[in-house]
């Protein structure tokens, strides 16, 4: 059947008064571009993306390490042709005490760069949950939105766990960028499903693997030198579903539903992601001044995936592996599928969330303390090492010296109290999969299928010995859980 032409891309209402084309013009290539250490023109820069905007393509994302990203669209939005431009950005701030001078400065510097009063879009992105200042990062990015310098919020790379402990804390997220392709099929399970039942889109990048998705790789041989930032990413994802062959399958059956549209296979893996329900918009990488596909992504709306098409995508699915974990997981545990490879040394350098102390009179033995309130007040520590073995304190989702997190929300509260447990191992010496035993106490039972599904996404493939109890009543009001571990360093 022969394609309809479109002059001008489709458009979606992201958030209420953010309405955006759905595909979105990504930046991050701006940082590839520079790392010899050069920078781009920012007026050759701004004219460049004036084009896109022009075409209709007029929304950016980018980030505050893209490079000169920031002040490229800066000087665009500065200029007469970037009326009416979105300008979407991320602030990736290391883990640290997020005050609210320091979320200031994050949100006040990227303005700076854009050359706005106003952000369209702020997202964030996280490192590691294990350090609990995400919550008090979003809390203060909804404040400065209540003051007019953040018009939306957004995540970028966020898990479903996390999305939730937002939403049930009341953050007024619109949005998650995530991974999505014919590759990563991740977040269309139930990141998609709690978007939709709380109004969240997802954006969705790598929708083309680094340009593994498209006629070229059809049929081609595997690259033995993968020379750009985006295709050593996206070659580690290839390996993951199974390699070379896998890939090779996914692209036949791409190949044989653009033939029977008369449109390109990068069409039709863009295609299916944007028909996923979540999805408000793609993102699509730009190297400025060397390459563009506007025509291409055009093609994009001049057709549809029917029932066949999808039984033949379905079927090359079913021959490849699943991506493991859950949205964003490859920057925070193996295996790291990010153009840097393992991460690990990363995170590892990362200190540790609260620091640990000696006991004295017990040189073998550390302690750690979380900053509850109770702590002090009852005379016990959040978890203590002796030796080789590691005991964590029955812990609520108590977040610094006494708020509880997730309120009325069981699941949202074992993610928190999850994460603190890991943290306070952690900090004396250990590691999650050293954990041997948990003990899991509930103030109602109806909620231990929420808990425990929770805990399998933690320890699903850990295993440890596992107590579940109704206690009828926890201390504290809006309390639904408490959680205690026991673990042993390995010697």
């Amino acid at each position: 059947m022969s394609p309809v032409r479109r002059s001008r891309p489709e458009r979606t209402l992201l958030a209420p008064g953010l309405e955006i084309p759905r595909v979105v013009t990504g930046l991050w290539q701006v940082a590839d571009m520079e790392r010899g250490g050069t920078l781009l023109d920012a007026q050759r820069g701004a004219a460049t993306l004036a084009g896109y905007a022009a075409a209709g393509f007029d929304a950016f994302d980018m980030a505050d390490h893209y490079g000169s990203a920031e002040v490229i669209t800066g000087t665009l939005l500065a200029s007469p042709q970037g009326q009416g431009v979105r300008a979407f950005t991320k602030w990736c701030p290391p883990p640290g005490p997020m005050t609210a001078a320091v979320v200031r400065e994050g949100v006040e510097r990227a303005l700076q760069r854009l050359r706005v009063d106003r952000i369209d879009l702020m997202q964030f992105h996280w490192w590691t949950f294990e350090h609990p200042g995400w919550l008090d990062a979003m809390g203060e990015l909804a404040r400065l939105r209540e003051e007019g310098l953040i018009a939306h919020l957004g995540l970028t790379n966020f898990d479903t766990a996390h999305l939730r402990v937002l939403l049930a804390e009341g953050i007024p997220v619109a949005s998650n960028q995530v991974c999505i392709s014919l590759l990563d099929r991740r977040a269309t399970e139930e990141m998609s499903a709690l978007c939709l039942q709380h109004g969240v889109r997802l954006l969705a990048y790598g929708t083309l693997g680094g340009g593994f998705l498209t006629d070229r790789w059809v049929g081609a041989a595997e690259p033995e030198d993968v020379a750009d930032w985006s295709k050593m990413k996206y070659h580690r994802f290839i390996r993951a579903i199974g390699g070379w062959g896998a890939l090779q399958q996914v692209l036949g059956a791409a190949r044989q539903v653009a033939s029977r549209h008369g449109v390109s296979v990068a069409n039709v893996a863009t295609r299916w992601v944007l028909e996923q329900p979540a999805v408000a918009a793609v993102i699509v990488g730009a190297r400025l001044g060397e390459r563009e596909h506007r025509a291409d992504n055009l093609q994009l709306f001049s057709f549809a995936l029917d029932d066949e098409d999808r039984a033949l995508l379905d079927a090359a699915f079913a021959a490849t592996t699943r991506i493991p974990g859950d949205c964003g997981d490859e920057y925070r545990r193996p295996p790291f599928l990010t153009a840097s490879g393992d991460l690990s040394h990363h995170l590892a350098a990362l200190p540790p969330v609260w620091p640990r102390q000696a006991v004295s009179g017990h040189p073998d033995r550390w302690r750690v303390d979380s900053g509850s309130v109770w702590e002090p007040l009852a005379g016990y520590a959040r978890a203590v090492r002796s030796g080789r073995r590691i005991l964590v304190s029955g812990t609520t989702a108590t977040h610094g010296s006494g708020r509880l997190v997730g309120r009325g929300d069981a699941a949202a509260q074992t993610v928190y109290i999850l994460d603190k447990i890991a943290a306070s191992i952690t900090a004396l010496g250990g590691r999650l999969e050293d954990v041997l035993r948990t003990r899991v106490y509930l103030a109602d039972v109806a909620d231990w299928e929420a808990v425990s599904r929770v805990h399998g996404r933690y320890f699903g493939e850990i295993r440890p010995a596992n107590t579940l109890l109704q206690v009828g009543a926890l201390v504290g009001e809006g309390y639904r859980v408490e959680i205690e571990a026991e673990a042993e360093v390995a010697g």
